[in-house]
Protein backbone atom coordinates (compact mmCIF):
# COMPACT_ATOMS: atom_id res chain seq x y z
CA UNK A 1 0.00 0.00 0.00
CA UNK A 2 0.98 3.09 -0.84
CA UNK A 3 2.57 5.55 1.99
CA UNK A 4 2.13 9.30 2.30
CA UNK A 5 4.50 11.50 4.34
CA UNK A 6 5.52 15.14 4.28
CA UNK A 7 9.37 15.89 4.43
CA UNK A 8 11.05 19.62 5.01
CA UNK A 9 14.58 18.03 3.82
CA UNK A 10 16.39 19.86 1.04
CA UNK A 11 15.00 18.10 -2.42
CA UNK A 12 18.23 18.66 -4.16
CA UNK A 13 19.61 15.87 -1.00
CA UNK A 14 17.21 13.83 0.08
CA UNK A 15 17.52 10.49 -1.12
CA UNK A 16 14.99 9.45 -3.78
CA UNK A 17 14.51 7.43 -6.95
CA UNK A 18 12.75 10.42 -8.09
CA UNK A 19 12.39 14.16 -7.70
CA UNK A 20 8.86 15.85 -8.73
CA UNK A 21 8.76 19.47 -10.04
CA UNK A 22 6.30 21.72 -11.19
CA UNK A 23 6.88 23.63 -14.52
CA UNK A 24 4.40 26.24 -16.48
CA UNK A 25 4.51 27.91 -19.88
CA UNK A 26 7.68 30.62 -20.01
CA UNK A 27 5.20 33.01 -22.03
CA UNK A 28 6.86 35.45 -24.02
CA UNK A 29 9.94 34.40 -22.64
CA UNK A 30 12.79 32.46 -24.72
CA UNK A 31 12.28 29.25 -22.52
CA UNK A 32 9.81 27.01 -23.25
CA UNK A 33 8.57 26.16 -19.58
CA UNK A 34 9.96 27.69 -16.35
CA UNK A 35 9.76 25.83 -13.15
CA UNK A 36 7.69 26.78 -10.13
CA UNK A 37 6.56 25.94 -6.75
CA UNK A 38 10.08 24.16 -4.40
CA UNK A 39 12.02 23.47 -7.43
CA UNK A 40 12.76 27.50 -7.92
CA UNK A 41 14.99 27.54 -4.77
CA UNK A 42 17.18 25.33 -5.85
CA UNK A 43 20.97 26.35 -6.25
CA UNK A 44 21.97 28.70 -8.92
CA UNK A 45 23.55 25.85 -10.51
CA UNK A 46 21.47 23.01 -10.14
CA UNK A 47 18.37 24.98 -11.37
CA UNK A 48 20.50 26.49 -14.05
CA UNK A 49 21.06 22.99 -15.27
CA UNK A 50 17.83 21.47 -14.63
CA UNK A 51 16.03 24.66 -16.97
CA UNK A 52 18.56 23.92 -19.97
CA UNK A 53 17.58 20.68 -19.58
CA UNK A 54 13.74 20.60 -19.68
CA UNK A 55 14.25 23.10 -22.79
CA UNK A 56 16.38 21.20 -24.64
CA UNK A 57 14.14 18.42 -24.24
CA UNK A 58 10.88 20.41 -25.53
CA UNK A 59 9.00 20.78 -22.05
CA UNK A 60 5.90 22.95 -22.84
CA UNK A 61 4.63 23.62 -18.83
CA UNK A 62 1.57 22.67 -20.43
CA UNK A 63 -1.24 21.24 -18.43
CA UNK A 64 -0.15 17.26 -18.29
CA UNK A 65 3.76 17.98 -20.12
CA UNK A 66 5.95 14.91 -18.54
CA UNK A 67 9.66 15.68 -19.15
CA UNK A 68 12.39 13.06 -17.29
CA UNK A 69 15.51 14.85 -16.93
CA UNK A 70 18.72 13.01 -15.72
CA UNK A 71 19.37 13.73 -11.76
CA UNK A 72 22.64 14.05 -12.07
CA UNK A 73 24.08 17.61 -11.38
CA UNK A 74 20.74 19.03 -10.25
CA UNK A 75 19.70 16.37 -7.38
CA UNK A 76 20.08 13.15 -5.20
CA UNK A 77 17.25 11.59 -6.92
CA UNK A 78 18.82 9.77 -10.19
CA UNK A 79 15.43 11.12 -11.76
CA UNK A 80 13.79 14.24 -12.13
CA UNK A 81 10.30 14.52 -13.41
CA UNK A 82 8.61 18.33 -14.11
CA UNK A 83 5.13 17.97 -14.77
CA UNK A 84 2.99 20.83 -16.33
CA UNK A 85 0.75 22.54 -14.59
CA UNK A 86 -0.04 24.84 -17.46
CA UNK A 87 -1.30 28.87 -17.11
CA UNK A 88 -1.65 30.12 -13.33
CA UNK A 89 -2.81 30.45 -10.80
CA UNK A 90 -3.65 27.00 -10.30
CA UNK A 91 -6.66 25.93 -8.85
CA UNK A 92 -7.08 22.55 -6.31
CA UNK A 93 -8.43 20.58 -8.90
CA UNK A 94 -5.37 21.40 -11.08
CA UNK A 95 -2.60 20.43 -8.91
CA UNK A 96 -4.75 17.35 -7.89
CA UNK A 97 -4.59 16.19 -11.70
CA UNK A 98 -0.72 17.28 -11.89
CA UNK A 99 0.32 15.09 -9.29
CA UNK A 100 -2.29 11.93 -10.25
CA UNK A 101 -0.63 12.26 -13.60
CA UNK A 102 2.79 12.21 -12.50
CA UNK A 103 2.30 9.67 -9.76
CA UNK A 104 1.20 6.94 -12.25
CA UNK A 105 3.59 7.52 -14.40
CA UNK A 106 6.38 6.64 -12.12
CA UNK A 107 4.62 3.26 -11.56
CA UNK A 108 7.73 0.87 -11.10
CA UNK A 109 9.76 3.46 -8.61
CA UNK A 110 9.89 3.10 -5.08
CA UNK A 111 10.26 6.24 -3.82
CA UNK A 112 8.91 9.72 -4.94
CA UNK A 113 8.97 13.50 -3.33
CA UNK A 114 6.97 15.89 -5.00
CA UNK A 115 7.86 19.18 -4.72
CA UNK A 116 4.66 20.85 -6.43
CA UNK A 117 3.19 24.28 -5.65
CA UNK A 118 1.21 23.46 -1.82
CA UNK A 119 1.28 27.38 -0.71
CA UNK A 120 -1.70 26.51 1.44
CA UNK A 121 -3.28 23.72 3.34
CA UNK A 122 -5.89 23.26 0.65
CA UNK A 123 -3.24 23.07 -2.23
CA UNK A 124 -1.53 20.78 -0.13
CA UNK A 125 -4.00 17.98 0.49
CA UNK A 126 -4.89 18.39 -3.48
CA UNK A 127 -1.24 17.22 -3.92
CA UNK A 128 -1.51 14.26 -1.40
CA UNK A 129 -5.04 13.60 -3.03
CA UNK A 130 -4.06 13.70 -6.59
CA UNK A 131 -0.64 11.29 -5.24
CA UNK A 132 -2.47 8.15 -3.72
CA UNK A 133 -5.48 8.43 -6.42
CA UNK A 134 -3.08 8.46 -8.98
CA UNK A 135 -0.43 5.66 -7.78
CA UNK A 136 -3.79 3.34 -7.20
CA UNK A 137 -3.14 -0.13 -9.27
CA UNK A 138 -5.54 -2.82 -9.18
CA UNK A 139 -3.09 -6.17 -9.60
CA UNK A 140 -4.87 -8.80 -6.61
CA UNK A 141 -5.84 -11.25 -9.81
CA UNK A 142 -2.53 -11.26 -11.36
CA UNK A 143 -0.35 -14.09 -11.02
CA UNK A 144 1.98 -15.37 -13.97
CA UNK A 145 1.53 -11.40 -15.29
CA UNK A 146 2.35 -9.99 -12.31
CA UNK A 147 5.82 -9.50 -12.93
CA UNK A 148 5.10 -7.62 -16.12
CA UNK A 149 3.32 -4.95 -14.18
CA UNK A 150 5.15 -1.94 -12.86
CA UNK A 151 3.60 -1.17 -9.56
CA UNK A 152 2.61 2.04 -7.69
CA UNK A 153 5.20 4.17 -6.01
CA UNK A 154 5.66 2.44 -2.17
CA UNK A 155 6.21 5.79 -0.79
CA UNK A 156 5.17 9.37 -1.28
CA UNK A 157 7.06 12.12 0.09
CA UNK A 158 5.63 16.01 -0.18
CA UNK A 159 7.94 18.84 -0.22
CA UNK A 160 7.28 21.66 2.72
CA UNK A 161 8.74 23.97 4.66
CA UNK A 162 7.96 22.32 7.40
CA UNK A 163 6.96 18.94 7.98
CA UNK A 164 5.70 19.53 11.53
CA UNK A 165 3.63 22.05 11.33
CA UNK A 166 -0.06 21.34 12.61
CA UNK A 167 -1.72 22.06 9.62
CA UNK A 168 -0.04 20.24 7.04
CA UNK A 169 -0.29 17.02 9.31
CA UNK A 170 -3.66 17.66 9.13
CA UNK A 171 -4.25 18.06 5.56
CA UNK A 172 -2.23 14.87 4.78
CA UNK A 173 -4.34 12.96 7.45
CA UNK A 174 -7.34 14.19 5.63
CA UNK A 175 -6.05 13.51 1.81
CA UNK A 176 -5.28 9.82 3.06
CA UNK A 177 -8.72 9.38 4.58
CA UNK A 178 -10.42 10.42 1.29
CA UNK A 179 -8.20 8.88 -0.99
CA UNK A 180 -8.05 5.51 1.19
CA UNK A 181 -11.86 5.71 0.48
CA UNK A 182 -12.01 6.48 -2.92
CA UNK A 183 -9.47 3.31 -3.73
CA UNK A 184 -11.96 1.00 -1.46
CA UNK A 185 -14.91 1.79 -3.22
CA UNK A 186 -12.45 0.57 -6.77
CA UNK A 187 -10.98 -1.74 -4.94
CA UNK A 188 -14.85 -3.31 -4.54
CA UNK A 189 -15.95 -2.40 -8.03
CA UNK A 190 -12.81 -4.18 -9.70
CA UNK A 191 -13.23 -7.40 -7.89
CA UNK A 192 -15.04 -9.67 -9.99
CA UNK A 193 -18.79 -10.60 -9.30
CA UNK A 194 -18.06 -13.98 -8.36
CA UNK A 195 -16.07 -12.44 -5.63
CA UNK A 196 -17.69 -9.83 -4.68
CA UNK A 197 -21.54 -11.29 -3.87
CA UNK A 198 -24.05 -9.63 -1.51
CA UNK A 199 -22.33 -11.69 1.62
CA UNK A 200 -18.58 -9.88 0.43
CA UNK A 201 -19.80 -6.84 0.48
CA UNK A 202 -21.63 -7.22 4.04
CA UNK A 203 -17.32 -8.55 5.02
CA UNK A 204 -15.78 -5.89 3.35
CA UNK A 205 -18.24 -3.28 4.96
CA UNK A 206 -17.34 -4.95 8.66
CA UNK A 207 -13.47 -5.03 7.16
CA UNK A 208 -13.90 -1.37 6.64
CA UNK A 209 -15.74 -0.05 9.95
CA UNK A 210 -13.33 -2.43 11.99
CA UNK A 211 -12.04 0.16 14.49
CA UNK A 212 -14.46 3.09 13.62
CA UNK A 213 -17.28 4.52 15.44
CA UNK A 214 -19.49 2.56 13.02
CA UNK A 215 -22.65 0.43 14.43
CA UNK A 216 -23.89 -2.30 11.77
CA UNK A 217 -26.62 -4.21 11.22
CA UNK A 218 -27.13 -6.66 8.49
CA UNK A 219 -30.97 -8.26 7.12
CA UNK A 220 -30.02 -11.41 6.05
CA UNK A 221 -32.57 -13.02 3.53
CA UNK A 222 -35.00 -14.01 6.21
CA UNK A 223 -35.17 -10.95 8.26
CA UNK A 224 -35.70 -9.44 4.90
CA UNK A 225 -38.16 -11.69 4.25
CA UNK A 226 -40.07 -10.65 7.42
CA UNK A 227 -39.31 -7.50 7.27
CA UNK A 228 -41.37 -6.96 4.06
CA UNK A 229 -38.49 -6.01 1.80
CA UNK A 230 -39.92 -7.22 -1.54
CA UNK A 231 -37.91 -4.85 -3.71
CA UNK A 232 -34.03 -6.42 -2.88
CA UNK A 233 -36.10 -10.00 -2.65
CA UNK A 234 -37.20 -10.00 -5.53
CA UNK A 235 -34.15 -8.63 -7.82
CA UNK A 236 -31.98 -11.25 -5.55
CA UNK A 237 -34.22 -14.23 -5.89
CA UNK A 238 -33.43 -15.66 -9.05
CA UNK A 239 -29.61 -15.72 -7.26
CA UNK A 240 -27.80 -18.79 -5.55
CA UNK A 241 -26.06 -15.63 -3.68
CA UNK A 242 -28.84 -14.33 -1.22
CA UNK A 243 -29.96 -11.08 -1.04
CA UNK A 244 -28.40 -8.36 2.49
CA UNK A 245 -29.78 -4.95 3.66
CA UNK A 246 -26.55 -3.71 5.17
CA UNK A 247 -26.65 -0.81 7.72
CA UNK A 248 -24.27 1.59 9.15
CA UNK A 249 -24.78 4.55 11.34
CA UNK A 250 -21.95 6.68 12.36
CA UNK A 251 -23.16 8.95 15.70
CA UNK A 252 -20.50 11.30 16.92
CA UNK A 253 -20.92 13.33 20.00
CA UNK A 254 -22.13 16.76 19.61
CA UNK A 255 -23.37 16.48 15.82
CA UNK A 256 -27.08 17.55 15.27
CA UNK A 257 -27.45 17.30 11.30
CA UNK A 258 -28.16 13.94 10.16
CA UNK A 259 -27.94 12.98 6.39
CA UNK A 260 -28.71 8.96 4.93
CA UNK A 261 -27.01 7.37 1.91
CA UNK A 262 -28.78 4.78 -0.23
CA UNK A 263 -26.68 3.12 -2.27
CA UNK A 264 -27.88 1.00 -5.56
CA UNK A 265 -25.61 -2.87 -4.78
CA UNK A 266 -26.54 -5.14 -7.38
CA UNK A 267 -23.45 -6.95 -7.39
CA UNK A 268 -23.65 -8.31 -11.15
CA UNK A 269 -26.87 -7.23 -13.52
CA UNK A 270 -27.31 -10.03 -15.95
CA UNK A 271 -30.73 -8.33 -16.36
CA UNK A 272 -32.16 -11.12 -14.76
CA UNK A 273 -35.24 -13.09 -17.77
CA UNK A 274 -34.69 -9.98 -19.59
CA UNK A 275 -31.59 -10.78 -20.14
CA UNK A 276 -28.78 -8.06 -21.50
CA UNK A 277 -26.98 -8.90 -24.49
CA UNK A 278 -23.28 -10.26 -23.99
CA UNK A 279 -21.20 -7.66 -25.51
CA UNK A 280 -19.35 -6.04 -22.19
CA UNK A 281 -21.59 -7.71 -19.97
CA UNK A 282 -18.26 -8.13 -17.69
CA UNK A 283 -18.62 -4.26 -17.31
CA UNK A 284 -22.03 -5.56 -15.35
CA UNK A 285 -19.54 -6.29 -11.96
CA UNK A 286 -19.65 -2.60 -11.52
CA UNK A 287 -23.66 -2.36 -10.81
CA UNK A 288 -22.73 -1.89 -7.16
CA UNK A 289 -20.70 1.20 -7.75
CA UNK A 290 -23.38 3.43 -5.63
CA UNK A 291 -23.33 1.14 -2.56
CA UNK A 292 -19.63 0.89 -3.17
CA UNK A 293 -19.27 4.74 -2.88
CA UNK A 294 -21.84 5.22 0.07
CA UNK A 295 -19.93 2.85 1.99
CA UNK A 296 -16.50 4.51 1.65
CA UNK A 297 -17.74 8.04 1.65
CA UNK A 298 -19.22 6.96 5.43
CA UNK A 299 -15.72 5.47 6.55
CA UNK A 300 -14.01 8.48 5.08
CA UNK A 301 -16.83 10.71 7.24
CA UNK A 302 -16.11 8.40 10.69
CA UNK A 303 -12.48 8.26 10.18
CA UNK A 304 -12.23 12.19 9.87
CA UNK A 305 -14.64 12.72 13.04
CA UNK A 306 -16.88 14.98 11.05
CA UNK A 307 -19.56 15.65 13.54
CA UNK A 308 -22.74 14.81 11.61
CA UNK A 309 -24.79 12.06 12.12
CA UNK A 310 -24.43 9.21 8.68
CA UNK A 311 -27.00 6.20 8.46
CA UNK A 312 -26.11 4.61 5.20
CA UNK A 313 -27.66 1.14 3.61
CA UNK A 314 -26.31 -0.80 0.97
CA UNK A 315 -29.20 -2.55 -0.85
CA UNK A 316 -27.71 -5.59 -2.32
CA UNK A 317 -28.62 -7.92 -4.33
CA UNK A 318 -27.51 -10.34 -7.53
CA UNK A 319 -29.36 -9.81 -10.79
CA UNK A 320 -29.57 -13.26 -12.32
CA UNK A 321 -31.93 -15.74 -14.42
CA UNK A 322 -32.94 -18.90 -13.14
CA UNK A 323 -35.79 -21.20 -12.39
CA UNK A 324 -36.85 -19.06 -9.24
CA UNK A 325 -35.98 -15.39 -10.84
CA UNK A 326 -39.29 -12.84 -10.69
CA UNK A 327 -40.72 -12.66 -13.77
CA UNK A 328 -42.00 -9.56 -15.99
CA UNK A 329 -45.00 -8.81 -15.25
CA UNK A 330 -44.79 -10.39 -11.44
CA UNK A 331 -46.22 -7.93 -8.67
CA UNK A 332 -43.95 -7.40 -5.96
CA UNK A 333 -44.76 -5.47 -2.94
CA UNK A 334 -41.90 -3.32 -1.32
CA UNK A 335 -40.83 -2.17 1.94
CA UNK A 336 -43.78 0.11 3.27
CA UNK A 337 -46.46 -1.73 1.56
CA UNK A 338 -46.34 -0.15 -2.28
CA UNK A 339 -46.34 -2.42 -5.02
CA UNK A 340 -44.71 -2.57 -8.10
CA UNK A 341 -45.21 -4.43 -11.51
CA UNK A 342 -42.33 -6.10 -12.79
CA UNK A 343 -42.70 -5.21 -16.70
CA UNK A 344 -38.61 -5.25 -16.98
CA UNK A 345 -36.57 -7.06 -14.82
CA UNK A 346 -33.30 -5.10 -15.67
CA UNK A 347 -34.54 -2.67 -14.41
CA UNK A 348 -33.85 -3.54 -11.21
CA UNK A 349 -31.62 -1.13 -9.35
CA UNK A 350 -34.80 1.06 -8.55
CA UNK A 351 -36.80 -1.83 -6.76
CA UNK A 352 -33.87 -2.23 -4.48
CA UNK A 353 -33.74 1.51 -3.56
CA UNK A 354 -37.31 1.76 -2.94
CA UNK A 355 -36.97 -0.75 -0.50
CA UNK A 356 -33.50 1.20 1.03
CA UNK A 357 -35.52 4.76 0.37
CA UNK A 358 -38.77 4.15 2.46
CA UNK A 359 -36.00 2.29 5.37
CA UNK A 360 -34.35 5.31 5.61
CA UNK A 361 -36.91 7.43 6.26
CA UNK A 362 -37.48 5.83 9.45
CA UNK A 363 -34.44 7.34 10.65
CA UNK A 364 -36.00 10.53 10.29
CA UNK A 365 -32.50 12.03 8.73
CA UNK A 366 -32.26 15.91 7.39
CA UNK A 367 -31.59 14.80 3.88
CA UNK A 368 -31.27 11.43 1.85
CA UNK A 369 -29.00 10.89 -1.01
CA UNK A 370 -29.44 8.02 -2.76
CA UNK A 371 -26.45 7.08 -5.19
CA UNK A 372 -26.48 4.70 -7.91
CA UNK A 373 -25.38 3.25 -11.56
CA UNK A 374 -28.70 3.31 -12.33
CA UNK A 375 -29.80 4.03 -15.88
CA UNK A 376 -27.40 3.65 -19.58
CA UNK A 377 -29.44 7.17 -20.43
CA UNK A 378 -27.32 8.93 -18.41
CA UNK A 379 -23.86 8.15 -20.00
CA UNK A 380 -26.99 9.51 -23.57
CA UNK A 381 -27.39 12.12 -21.67
CA UNK A 382 -24.28 13.31 -19.85
CA UNK A 383 -21.58 11.79 -21.61
CA UNK A 384 -19.31 9.15 -19.10
CA UNK A 385 -17.87 11.39 -16.39
CA UNK A 386 -20.69 13.69 -15.73
CA UNK A 387 -22.98 12.52 -13.37
CA UNK A 388 -26.86 13.71 -13.13
CA UNK A 389 -28.50 15.04 -9.78
CA UNK A 390 -31.82 15.07 -9.70
CA UNK A 391 -33.86 16.34 -6.10
CA UNK A 392 -37.02 17.34 -4.87
CA UNK A 393 -35.25 20.10 -3.53
CA UNK A 394 -33.72 23.24 -5.27
CA UNK A 395 -31.38 24.11 -2.48
CA UNK A 396 -30.43 20.55 -1.90
CA UNK A 397 -29.51 20.21 -5.63
CA UNK A 398 -27.49 23.43 -5.78
CA UNK A 399 -25.93 22.25 -2.96
CA UNK A 400 -24.66 18.95 -3.80
CA UNK A 401 -23.81 20.42 -7.15
CA UNK A 402 -21.52 23.02 -5.83
CA UNK A 403 -19.77 20.38 -3.40
CA UNK A 404 -18.90 18.26 -6.25
CA UNK A 405 -17.68 21.39 -7.69
CA UNK A 406 -15.33 21.92 -4.91
CA UNK A 407 -13.85 18.33 -4.75
CA UNK A 408 -13.72 18.16 -8.75
CA UNK A 409 -16.41 15.70 -9.36
CA UNK A 410 -18.05 16.11 -12.58
CA UNK A 411 -22.25 16.59 -11.96
CA UNK A 412 -24.70 18.08 -13.42
CA UNK A 413 -28.39 18.82 -12.40
CA UNK A 414 -31.38 17.61 -14.18
CA UNK A 415 -34.99 18.26 -14.15
CA UNK A 416 -37.96 15.45 -12.80
CA UNK A 417 -40.48 16.19 -15.35
CA UNK A 418 -43.95 16.04 -13.62
CA UNK A 419 -45.31 14.75 -17.02
CA UNK A 420 -43.21 11.32 -16.56
CA UNK A 421 -45.22 10.26 -13.77
CA UNK A 422 -47.88 9.22 -15.74
CA UNK A 423 -45.83 6.66 -17.57
CA UNK A 424 -45.47 4.68 -14.16
CA UNK A 425 -49.39 4.01 -13.73
CA UNK A 426 -50.24 0.30 -13.94
CA UNK A 427 -53.32 -1.42 -14.28
CA UNK A 428 -53.02 -3.84 -12.15
CA UNK A 429 -50.47 -2.64 -9.15
CA UNK A 430 -49.30 0.99 -7.44
CA UNK A 431 -46.44 1.09 -10.31
CA UNK A 432 -45.45 -0.43 -13.48
CA UNK A 433 -40.83 -0.29 -12.91
CA UNK A 434 -40.37 1.12 -16.30
CA UNK A 435 -42.81 3.21 -18.12
CA UNK A 436 -45.88 2.68 -20.77
CA UNK A 437 -46.20 6.16 -22.17
CA UNK A 438 -43.64 9.33 -21.99
CA UNK A 439 -41.19 7.18 -22.71
CA UNK A 440 -39.40 9.79 -24.60
CA UNK A 441 -39.14 12.12 -21.71
CA UNK A 442 -35.67 10.67 -20.43
CA UNK A 443 -34.44 7.50 -18.93
CA UNK A 444 -32.21 9.06 -16.54
CA UNK A 445 -35.15 11.88 -15.63
CA UNK A 446 -38.21 9.41 -15.34
CA UNK A 447 -36.39 6.91 -13.43
CA UNK A 448 -35.56 9.63 -10.76
CA UNK A 449 -39.21 10.26 -10.75
CA UNK A 450 -40.28 6.85 -10.10
CA UNK A 451 -38.17 6.95 -6.93
CA UNK A 452 -39.43 10.22 -5.82
CA UNK A 453 -42.76 7.99 -5.51
CA UNK A 454 -41.04 6.39 -2.49
CA UNK A 455 -40.15 9.62 -0.67
CA UNK A 456 -43.00 11.25 1.92
CA UNK A 457 -43.38 14.62 1.77
CA UNK A 458 -41.51 17.18 3.34
CA UNK A 459 -38.28 14.44 3.17
CA UNK A 460 -35.44 16.33 1.38
CA UNK A 461 -34.05 13.61 -1.12
CA UNK A 462 -31.58 14.03 -3.87
CA UNK A 463 -30.43 10.98 -6.62
CA UNK A 464 -26.93 10.39 -8.29
CA UNK A 465 -27.06 8.59 -11.24
CA UNK A 466 -23.33 7.83 -11.47
CA UNK A 467 -23.93 5.14 -14.09
CA UNK A 468 -20.80 5.64 -16.51
CA UNK A 469 -18.20 7.82 -14.47
CA UNK A 470 -18.43 5.30 -11.95
CA UNK A 471 -16.61 2.81 -14.30
CA UNK A 472 -14.31 4.00 -16.59
CA UNK A 473 -13.80 1.94 -19.86
CA UNK A 474 -11.05 4.02 -21.59
CA UNK A 475 -7.51 5.04 -20.96
CA UNK A 476 -6.39 6.86 -17.58
CA UNK A 477 -6.76 10.63 -17.32
CA UNK A 478 -6.24 12.68 -14.14
CA UNK A 479 -6.52 10.91 -11.31
CA UNK A 480 -8.95 8.67 -12.85
CA UNK A 481 -7.53 4.92 -13.71
CA UNK A 482 -9.32 2.45 -15.97
CA UNK A 483 -12.29 0.18 -14.43
CA UNK A 484 -13.46 1.24 -10.91
CA UNK A 485 -13.61 5.07 -10.37
CA UNK A 486 -15.09 6.00 -6.86
CA UNK A 487 -17.06 8.88 -8.17
CA UNK A 488 -19.12 10.66 -6.07
CA UNK A 489 -17.10 9.55 -2.35
CA UNK A 490 -15.28 12.79 -2.32
CA UNK A 491 -18.55 14.87 -3.24
CA UNK A 492 -20.27 12.74 -0.32
CA UNK A 493 -17.68 13.76 1.96
CA UNK A 494 -18.38 16.93 1.07
CA UNK A 495 -21.52 17.04 1.43
CA UNK A 496 -21.45 15.82 5.03
CA UNK A 497 -18.97 18.28 5.90
CA UNK A 498 -21.21 21.36 5.17
CA UNK A 499 -23.94 19.74 6.60
CA UNK A 500 -22.05 19.98 9.58
CA UNK A 501 -21.44 23.28 9.28
CA UNK A 502 -24.78 24.57 8.94
CA UNK A 503 -28.06 23.88 7.44
CA UNK A 504 -27.92 22.73 3.32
Amino acid sequence: MTTLSLSSADAATLPTDVLVVATAPAGGRKKSAVLVGPATSLKAAPKRRLEESLTALGATGKVGDLVRVPGAGIAAAPVVLAVGLGDGPWTEEALRRAAAVALRSLAGNRRALVALPTETSAALEAVGQGALLGAYAFHTYRVDSRSAQKSPVDRIALQVADAKDAASVAAVARAKAIAGAVNLARDLVNTPAGDMVPTDVEAAAIAAAYGLPIDIEVLDENQLAEGGYGGILGVGKGSANPPRLVRLAYRPEGATAHVALVGKGITFDTGGISIKPSLNLHEMKSDMGGAAAVLAATVAVARLGVPVNVTTYLCLAENMPSGTAQRPGDVLTNYGGKTVEVLDTDAEGRLVLGDGLVRAQEDKPDVIIDVATLTGAQGVALGARTSGIMANDDDLRSAIHRAADRVGEPMWPMPQPEEARAGFDSTVADLTNIPTVNRALGGMMSASVFLGEYIKKGQRWAHLDIARPAFNTGGAHGYTPTGGTGHSVRTLVQVAEDAAAGPI
